[in-house]
């Protein structure tokens, strides 16, 4: 086991206990652990003389802190991780050299809660804050704070946050700048009736959002004035929240536009360049799904154009940090600002990976008050990348919503990343902030990882996303990875044919999953009644005994029904381990299955006819009941011997229970507010009760005409997945 020595840590006032110098281990048993430094990008031009910090504070958690103390390591600057009670054994905290417990679980108890981060400060000496993304990160009050102690802030001074941070200013900042701008109110929207009245006048459809929000929280559309109304509602509370700020903002909606934004780098002493642009249109409920640098949208002159706009509105503020200019393009290429987000972005390794550029090196330049080392000319596009974030969470339920639990077994793709420029085979980079063991609570953002592919082009890239996501194995929650390895095969996508209303459009019904082929039905049928000879096998090897029925599966052929939700093949399968392979038949075909599934692996690389797949045995039992994921989906399926399938049909079949006078968790969370009480008349589609979950406000609604009978749970209380909340009769 890794043990790490925490100096200096302690609880901070307020806060019951002390914690003094001790050994302590850096995970919990059976947890593996393993994090690496990268060298700077290619393009960084490092002066290893240049003195920097040699001690600074991350104020956030998970992947980004994690990011952002591997630059420090490459740099030999020491670093503090802050944490809240919850993440004592997280792998941010175990990187650092030193870490601080700031408080309990609740956001607004620890992560939050700016004068102890600064009291954690002054107790281990960090010279500098950096805030990563979210929380505190856009927020001028922590900036002004830092500033007051003669603590650097990694980040743009607090003028700039507080111009650009807010919605409503940065769109005004942008008027003046000569930005293109979205039609809209250019004030606060002062209360649902505004709104309603605001969004006749601009024309439906609008787009509510908050004015401090980002991450796609305190955000709707709205189509009517009822929609108009909710919406204002639901994301102002998000607003409050998330920002603790529930000022709103109205404009005109953009239909099927792209989301491209634009990179920026600046410094004190006035220089600014923007590192090009990345393609985020890829989203549901406003929140990113994939990301690629370069967009295949933009050509030269558009991304000039960009550019220099993105430049010339930082310039106007003295912007001096790492930030990013959010556009809407639409489909003849006009561009239109949207927002500008004055931290270090979620998506950031995207431009890294084709600039060269250690965007995170550059911004502890900016704060020491270097000048930067590049100019516009400078800065250049190498090969193609891709970020596919891998949540926790169930993405046959509106695209993904949040799911909570341990990951039991986490094995990440081989994670090769170059020293130099991309080299011609490309590269995966895994940037994470969770290991085996680590678990995934409802407190916090379910991200699990951003998994990157770098390639000499894009279809390269893709074909590296492709492979990683068929080999990235986790087991304990539920995670998008069949909808991520189902968009990036489909032929809208890999054409480069997209828009911010992509989802909707190529899943209407919303995602059921892979839905397979002929060929394919036949390759995992193949597949499953392969592994249940090799079970056998296995069995027969294992008891050490060549009696019994075990025997008879070597060189026979064998008759088996492979049946799975929505298809059943009835195929025969000869083992021919001489030869090192199975030969299936399925009606009068035979296919030539490679003899490589290794029962112990989690991972099943196998040639079926000559063609290469890659599968996950996510589980079986000795009845022949197995899951396999195949083409990023999981199917659920049973081999049946001959003998036993012909009583099958013997078996009654299992009743559905009718659910609909039941108002149902979709997720755990939160249970934010009930709108009725016991007794009360409900019809079809009214608002029951509003759900958090990772701060995300969600309305649920009656899906039968009734009366209330009972409500489970108070305003306040934690509620599970699937928990019922209300009955209707």
């Amino acid at each position: 086991m890794r043990f790490l020595l925490v100096k200096n840590a302690k609880i901070l006032s307020g806060l019951p206990g002390t914690l003094a110098s001790v050994w302590r281990p850096a995970t919990f048993p059976g947890q593996r652990i393993r994090w690496r430094t990268f060298s700077l990008y290619f393009n960084d031009h490092h002066d290893p003389s240049e003195p920097l910090f040699d001690k600074i504070l991350i104020a956030n958690r998970g992947e980004i802190a994690c990011r952002i103390i591997k630059t420090c390591k490459t740099l030999g600057i020491k670093t503090v991780a802050v944490h809240s009670d919850v993440d004592s054994v997280s792998m941010h905290v175990a990187m650092a050299d030193e870490a601080v417990c700031i408080g309990t679980a609740q956001t607004a108890d620890s992560y939050l809660r700016w004068e102890r981060i600064i009291q954690a400060c002054k107790d281990t000496g960090a010279q500098a804050v950096h805030p990563g993304y979210g929380f505190l990160s856009e927020n001028t009050d922590f900036a002004k704070h830092l500033e007051q102690e003669k603590i650097t802030f990694v980040g743009p001074n607090s003028f700039a946050i507080n111009a650009l941070g807010d919605k409503i200013h940065s769109k005004e900042l942008a008027l003046k700048a000569k930005v293109n701008c979205i039609p809209g109110f250019k004030g606060e929207v002062k209360d649902a009736d505004h709104c309603v009245q605001l969004a006749r006048e601009i024309g439906y459809p609008v787009m509510v959002k908050a004015s401090a929000g980002g991450g796609g929280k305190g955000m709707r559309i709205a189509w009517n004035d009822t929609e108009a109304r909710d919406g204002y509602r639901l994301s102002q509370q998000e607003a409050k929240s998330s920002f603790a700020d529930d000022r709103m903002l109205i404009e005109k909606y953009i239909e099927e536009p792209r989301h491209i934004e634009i990179q920026l780098l600046g410094d004190k002493h006035g220089n600014a360049v923007y590192l090009n642009e990345r393609e985020c249109s890829i989203q549901r409920r406003n929140q990113k799904v994939i990301e690629e640098a370069p967009s295949p949208f933009v050509d030269p002159d558009l991304r000039k154009k960009m550019g220099e706009q993105a430049v010339s509105l930082a310039k106007a503020v003295g912007y001096d940090s790492a930030g990013t200019i959010e556009f809407l393009v639409d489909k003849h290429k006009n561009f239109y600002f949207l927002e500008m987000n004055t931290r270090l972005q979620v998506e950031h390794p995207i431009t890294e990976s084709i600039t060269g550029v250690d965007i995170v090196y550059h911004m502890l330049r900016s704060a020491k008050g270097y000048p930067l080392k590049m100019a516009q000319k400078d800065v250049q596009i190498q090969g193609w990348a891709f970020e596919a974030r891998v949540y926790a969470e169930d993405p046959f339920k509106s695209f993904g919503l949040p799911s909570v639990g341990r990951l039991k077994v986490y094995k990440e793709p081989v994670n090769a990343e170059p020293l130099g420029k991309v080299p011609s085979s490309g590269y995966i980079r895994c940037d994470t902030g969770i290991s085996e063991g680590s678990e995934i609570s409802l407190y916090y953002d379910p991200m699990i990882c951003k998994l990157i592919t770098v390639g000499k082009d894009r279809q390269h890239a893709l074909n590296l996303l492709t492979n990683a996501l068929d080999n990235y194995v986790i087991r304990g929650v539920t995670h998008n990875i069949p909808l991520l390895r189902d968009i990036v095969t489909e032929e809208k996508f890999v054409k480069g044919d997209i828009n911010t209303n992509y989802l909707p459009t190529v899943y209407p019904d919303g995602f059921k999953g892979k839905q397979l082929t002929q060929e394919e039905r036949t390759v995992l049928g193949a597949v499953a009644s392969c592994l249940f000879i090799t079970d056998r096998l296995r069995e027969r090897n294992f008891l050490n005994s060549t009696q019994g029925s075990a025997h008879s599966y070597d060189e026979s052929t064998h008759k088996l029904h492979v049946k799975g939700a929505d298809f059943e093949e009835a195929l025969t399968v000869q083992h021919q381990q001489h030869a090192g392979k199975f030969i299936v038949g399925n009606n009068g075909n035979k296919y030539a299955v490679s003899d490589t599934i290794n029962l112990a692996e989690n991972v099943i690389n196998i040639t079926v006819s000559g063609k290469k797949y890659t599968l996950q045995l996510v589980s079986k039992d000795p009845v022949g009941r197995m899951e396999l994921q195949f083409l990023g989906s999981v199917f659920p399926l049973n081999v049946y011997r001959e003998d036993v399938y012909k009583y099958l049909h013997l078996m009654p079949e299992k009743k559905v229970a009718d659910t609909s006078r039941f108002v149902l968790a979709p997720m755990p969370g939160m249970l934010k507010s009930i709108a009725v009480k016991e007794g009360d008349l409900v019809s079809e589609g009214m608002e029951v009760c509003v759900i958090e979950a990772m701060k995300m406000q969600n309305s649920l609604t009656a899906g039968v005409t009734g009366k209330v009978k009972k409500i489970h749970f108070k305003a306040g209380e934690t509620v599970g997945d699937q928990d019922v909340l209300v009955e209707i009769e």
